[in-house]
């Protein structure tokens, strides 16, 4: 019968029976090898050293995806509107520029084992026994772990067509909090505790804060923890110029950024303001730190990824209180909400993992949480493919989520 119906019919329904799933529209694969590692100098400049390919000899294949991104029309355009809001609290006119980018395939679990890898890199020396490579590594000389160093660092990555550059940025160096430590711990802390605390680092009546905005009881002037995180010291001013560097020296490349921890909430600041793919791991909440800074909000943030899980105390947002383990270690991680879109893993709920500040290190990423794929339940539909697996969970915006609910912000007379 249904070789006498008119063609037009036959093709329409034939069409409707071969349909097929929509997927993420993958692109050709990147291979990537180490060209730069950076560090901050005592002049505050950043410094690069460069990595001849006979030092690294490693190679890392990376998949990719098309990733949507909105990036301001102008850096001028950028600042001007920055500088209105923050000096006049008000918004001006303001255009993105809606491009579409290749980006690294975040539901690939095996692009973000790698990425995790290359982000943990940036802790160590290229020698340490924790350095992880695929083929081996032979560099010998320290650049930027000096005993005298102060400051920002990791590497640069650039793929063999020289199409796209990936910078790294290094987390908090805390060994007693989450394996590591190194001459960068006081000015890790002192950018934790501006970036993730409700007014200064005031956790309770004994600490001694880190500015002075607060006003007593739980009232904190706006104007001055705004002007606080614009100093030319923190993180993010040198966030800017590292990008601009690697710009600078790969003009016609696409840049990702990558981190962990604090490294990850700096790499997400930075994707805000250059419209930039950026993978985060185990990062704090830093949508607080990107409203403070005055950073313009661009239509979407989508081309900003956040890897955590539900027993980091850190990321979840929950390490905070007088009596938490942040609080005795000089931390005031109070932030919990992040930009862009998150692959959440509920390893609580679903592995068992007691929450434990010690589950935030990049090593448990790479050697628990990355390990294998992620597989939900039978009856999981959360995918809409009930009984099919996921190599990672799916991607959500965080929603309701409100920073600080307890404090109030205004211009108040500060007391000393």
């Amino acid at each position: 019968m249904f070789d006498i119906l008119p063609l037009t019919l036959r093709f329409l329904i034939g069409s409707f029976l071969w349909i097929k799933e929509p997927s993420v529209a993958t692109s050709p694969p990147l291979t990537f090898q180490l060209r730069h590692e950076h560090a901050l100098s005592n002049s505050s400049l950043i410094i690069f050293s460069d990595i001849a390919p006979s030092f690294a000899p490693e190679v890392y294949g990376v998949n990719t995806a098309s990733v949507r991104a909105h990036k301001p029309v102008s850096a001028a355009a950028f600042h001007s509107a920055r500088f209105r809001s923050m000096r006049y609290a008000q918004s001006e006119p303001f255009l993105w520029e809606d491009i579409e980018v290749q980006g690294p395939n975040v539901e690939d679990r095996q692009v973000l084992l790698t990425l995790a890898k290359m982000t943990s890199n940036a802790y160590v020396e290229s020698t340490d026994k924790e350095w992880y490579a695929q083929d081996g590594w032979n560099k010998s000389l320290p650049f930027g772990y000096e005993p005298d160093a102060d400051g920002f660092r990791g590497h640069v990555f650039v793929s063999d067509d020289n199409s796209t550059a990936i910078i790294s940025i290094k987390g908090t160096s805390a060994g007693w909090m989450i394996g590591g430590g190194g001459p960068t711990v006081v000015k890790d802390k002192l950018n934790d505790n501006m970036l993730f605390s409700c007014c200064c680092a005031r956790v309770g009546p004994t600490w001694y804060t880190v500015c002075d905005c607060f006003s007593g009881g739980y009232k904190c002037d706006q104007t001055c923890v705004e002007q606080a995180l614009t100093e030319e010291s923190l993180f993010y001013s040198i966030g800017t110029n590292l990008y601009n560097n690697v710009t600078y020296m790969y003009p016609d490349a696409n840049i990702w950024i990558i981190g962990h921890s604090l490294g990850g909430s700096l790499a997400s600041l930075l994707g805000v303001t250059f419209g930039a793919p950026v993978v985060a791991f185990e990062a704090p909440g830093e949508k607080l730190a990107a409203s403070r800074l005055h950073l313009p909000t661009p239509p979407s943030t989508q081309h900003i990824t956040h890897i955590y899980h539900t027993a980091d105390p850190l990321a979840m947002g929950t390490c905070n209180g007088v009596t938490s383990i942040c609080a005795i270690g000089g931390y005031a991680m109070e932030s919990r909400c992040h930009l862009g879109k998150v692959a959440r893993y509920d390893t609580v709920t679903k592995l068992g993992w007691s929450v434990d500040i010690r589950t935030h290190g990049i090593k448990v990423v790479i050697e628990r949480l990355l390990s294998e794929d992620w597989e939900p339940t039978g009856d999981d539909k959360s995918n809409g493919k009930s009984g099919q697996n996921r190599t990672v969970p799916l991607l959500e915006e965080e929603k309701d989520c409100v920073d600080c609910f307890n404090w109030e912000y205004g211009n108040y007379n500060k007391t000393k």
